[in-house]
């Protein structure tokens, strides 16, 4: 096994807590899960409602990926966390799904949370592979 990399991103969100916006080993790039932030205003506030939040939840993850050279379509494995799953899990999941190609989506799990960080309605992490 070859020693972990710990990657931060210059141009991604700035981390809400202490953690890698990626960790890496061995080809698998394993992204720390993204909230709605705005990646050039860290105080402003967050988009409204879930699309909105799932829409810029992605493009952070986006900007985390391209960062350490990969993009969606390196991505076996997503989790998602929601706080309202009931109310939020059809949207969400209309505004995940454009991400990605048709016939081409990753392994996921999505559950339901009390809570998440900054007060978001969702948040998501994932597991990329190296070619």
């Amino acid at each position: 096994m070859n020693e972990c990399l710990f990657h931060m991103v210059a141009g991604a969100p700035n981390p809400v807590a202490p953690f890698s916006h990626a960790a890496e080993v061995d080809g698998w790039v394993f992204l720390t899960g993204q909230m709605p932030t705005d990646p050039d205003d860290k105080d402003a506030p967050l988009p409204e409602g879930i699309e909105a939040q799932t829409r810029r939840v992605m493009d952070n993850l986006v900007l985390v990926l391209e960062g350490v050279g990969l993009g969606l379509e390196h991505v076996v494995s997503v989790r998602a966390f929601l706080t309202h799953f009931d109310r939020d899990y059809a949207a969400m999941n209309a505004a995940y799904k454009a991400y990605f190609e048709e016939g081409r989506l990753p392994a996921r799990t999505c559950v339901g949370v009390t809570g998440l960080a900054v007060g978001a309605l969702v948040e998501i992490d994932l597991i990329a592979r190296r070619p």
